[in-house]
C-alpha cells in the first residue's frame, strides 16, 4: 500500500483481486497515533484524501454520498430524533450532517482518537464547520465503554461511523456492544452503522451483522444501499435497527420539504435506498 514510482496511492483488496488507486500530487501530513496511522494526500482530480492504517476512509469529491447517507435517512425515520450520539466520526463530517436537522438538540460524537479530528481540522475544514455548534460534544474516549455508561432509555438515535471491523473499531461489530446500544435508545429509538459492500461482503460481515442486531434485541433491520467510489467496489450499505417501527417508513414529506441543502440524498433517493437487489433477498429476510 502506499505511493509506487507513479505517485499513485493504492488499496489492493487481495481476496477479491482488485484495487483501488487514486493520482496524487503530494502528502500533507503523516502521524501514528496510539491507535493507528493518518495520513493525509493531495490528489489530482479527488481533492484530498486521508486514509486510516493504509485504508481510504474519505476524499473531498465523494465523502457527502457516504456522510448524508448515514446521517438523514435515520433521522427521517425517526419521529422527533432530539439526542443524537455518533460512535467514531472523527473527521467531523456526520456530525455535520446531523446538526443540520434543527430538531436536533443535542449530538454527542465519542471517537477514539483525537488526531483523526485535528486532521480533519486542519486538512478539511469543511467537513468541521459544525464543531463549535453549541448541540455538539466532542470526546475522545472509546466508544464501547461510553455506550455502557449511557443511562437506559437515553438516546433517540446512535450512528456507528466507523472503520472497517478491524483495530480500535472490531467490538463496534458484536453483538455485546450492539445490546449496550438497545438498551441506551428510548423505545422509539433507532441506530444505523456503516455496514460496507454488499457486492463484498453480503456473506459475511453483513450477515454477521444482521445476526448480531437480532440477538441484541433489534425487531426491525433495513439495509440502505448507496454509492461511495471511492470505497471498496464503489457500492456501500448502511444498516439501520430499530425496537418495533417499520423502517421503511419515514416522515417523506419532512425530507422533501428538508430546511438545509444536500448533494446526494433527498426524499426519493431514500426510497430508492430501501430497494433490496435480488441477491441480497435471502439473505437480508427483513426486506
Amino acid at each position: 500500500m502506499g505511493l509506487d514510482s507513479k505517485r499513485w496511492f493504492s488499496e489492493p483488496f487481495a481476496d477479491e483481486g482488485i484495487a483501488f488507486s487514486l493520482e496524487v500530487t503530494d502528502k500533507l501530513h503523516e502521524e501514528h497515533t496510539p491507535f493507528q496511522t493518518i495520513q493525509v494526500y493531495e490528489t489530482t482530480r479527488w481533492g484530498r484524501l486521508m486514509v486510516i492504517d493504509g485504508c481510504v476512509m474519505l476524499t473531498s469529491r465523494d465523502n457527502f454520498t457516504y456522510h448524508e447517507m448515514m446521517a438523514h435517512p435515520v433521522l427521517f425515520t425517526h419521529p422527533d430524533p432530539r439526542n443524537v450520539v455518533i460512535i467514531g466520526g472523527g473527521d467531523c463530517g456526520m456530525l455535520q450532517e446531523v446538526l443540520k436537522h434543527p430538531e436536533v438538540e443535542r449530538c454527542t460524537q465519542v471517537d477514539i482518537d483525537a488526531g483523526v479530528t485535528r486532521a480533519a481540522e486542519r486538512f478539511f475544514p469543511e467537513l468541521c464547520r459544525a464543531n463549535d455548534d453549541p448541540r455538539a460534544e466532542l470526546r475522545f474516549e472509546n466508544g464501547l465503554e461510553y455506550i455502557k455508561g449511557l443511562p437506559a432509555g437515553s438516546v433517540d438515535v446512535l450512528i456507528v461511523d466507523s472503520t472497517d471491523p478491524v483495530g480500535p473499531a472490531e467490538g463496534l461489530f458484536g453483538e455485546a456492544f450492539l445490546r449496550d446500544v438497545h438498551r441506551a435508545l428510548r423505545n422509539d429509538g433507532l441506530m444505523v452503522q456503516q455496514s460496507e459492500s454488499p457486492i463484498l461482503h453480503l456473506d459475511t460481515l453483513l450477515r454477521d451483522l444482521h445476526t448480531a442486531l437480532r440477538g441484541a434485541g433489534f425487531a426491525r433491520v433495513v439495509t440502505l444501499q448507496y454509492p461511495v467510489c471511492s470505497y471498496p467496489s464503489g457500492w456501500w450499505s448502511a444498516t439501520m435497527a430499530g425496537k418495533g417501527a417499520d423502517l421503511t417508513r419515514f416522515r417523506e414529506c419532512d425530507a422533501r420539504d428538508k430546511p438545509f441543502a444536500t448533494r446526494y440524498y433527498n426524499a426519493d433517493i431514500h426510497r430508492g435506498a430501501l430497494a433490496v437487489p435480488e441477491f441480497c433477498r435471502e439473505l437480508l429476510t427483513d426486506q
